[in-house]
């Protein structure tokens, strides 16, 4: 008896939220995107295309992005289990998005800059061979999706046990959704949209003599990647702080566990574990005898809380029956 409770108590805690079967799927892409960005690059420097440079350093970022990705996918998988990560490696893949959105912007700061200085020293573009090399970078664009999104399946695992030891911890893992194939999926996406305002630039430029949309071109690019680059600084920095968007949640807890109109939530933290899971820790005050466990199966509707802890406090001299 002693054995099994031992082993209820020693459960592991891993919560890395990824769906691993998306490692060589990235890899794939990240090869791919790396190969394209560097045809792409060569390119607009021998023809002169402010537009098709933009997009291959675009690219370029997305494929540093994505190789972080896949390291990350590597790292969590490496160090899955191991005790040095209370709550496992759920934030492997959160960190290289914070990475991520350094890198893209830097890049965008650069194009911004280096179209402007096209609007001043402007330079002669070989439009035929830039406009093959951008429709051939679009084309493994909207390859990248279709990798990416293709072959998407998603994981499904289950388990629950709860604990009558002041604590309460609840494992109910639903329909998993990977922060990192997500993030991937965004930068080709992104990558793609790039890709067309190079198309745009140069058909100007060859057919109307408008080669003044190049840089332009080049300059929405930059905004571009920097909005994204943005985005994916605050979300990501906000989930490594253990920050969440979802203040209200904290509410419809608290709401919860006090509906009985006995119990009050005397402490509450909640805190992210990785880009789709929460963790709680609270502590309830009540005359009734009501056990952890209770209280857990009354939070079982929050389907992103992977992990509880409810600590229980009765008030007064009220002493609860030995169990």
């Amino acid at each position: 008896m002693h054995g099994e409770m031992m082993d209820q108590i020693r459960h592991q805690h891993d919560f890395d939220g990824i769906d691993h079967a998306n490692e060589k799927r990235t890899l794939s892409v990240v090869i791919l995107t790396g190969i394209t960005m560097v045809v792409e690059i060569v390119t607009g420097a021998l023809t002169g295309s402010m537009a098709l440079l933009a997009d291959g350093w675009h690219m370029g970022t997305h494929a540093a992005a994505l190789g972080i990705a896949y390291l990350a996918y590597v790292m969590a998988r490496k160090f899955a289990g191991s005790s040095k990560f209370g709550f496992g490696t759920g934030k492997f893949g959160i960190l290289a998005s914070y990475t991520s959105a350094l890198l893209l912007g830097g890049t965008a700061l650069y194009m911004i800059v280096e179209s402007i200085s096209r609007f001043i020293h402007p330079v002669t573009i070989a439009f035929n061979e830039a406009i093959v090399v951008a429709v051939a970078g679009l084309v493994v664009n909207v390859l990248s999706i279709w990798i990416l999104h293709g072959g998407g399946g998603h994981t499904h695992n289950h388990h629950g046990h709860h604990h009558e030891h002041g604590h309460d911890h609840q494992h109910d893992h639903n329909h998993t959704k990977d922060h990192n194939i997500r993030a991937a999926y965004l930068h080709v996406i992104a990558d793609a949209l790039t890709s067309v305002f190079a198309i745009v630039a140069l058909f100007a430029g060859k057919f109307l003599g408008w080669n003044f949309l190049d840089p332009v071109m080049g300059i929405l690019g930059g905004i571009l990647i920097a909005r994204w680059a943005w985005g994916l600084l605050r979300s990501s920095s906000l989930i490594l702080l253990d920050g969440i968007n979802a203040d209200g949640i904290k509410e419809d807890i608290v709401k919860t566990i006090e509906a009985d109109g006995d119990s009050i939530v005397g402490d509450l933290h909640v805190w992210p574990l990785n880009s789709n899971d929460l963790a709680v820790a609270l502590s309830v005050v009540s005359k009734e005898c009501r056990s952890p466990g209770d209280y857990g199966s009354r939070l079982a509707r929050f389907q992103n809380l992977k992990h509880t802890t409810i600590e229980v406090h009765i008030r007064h001299d009220h002493h609860c029956p030995a169990a």
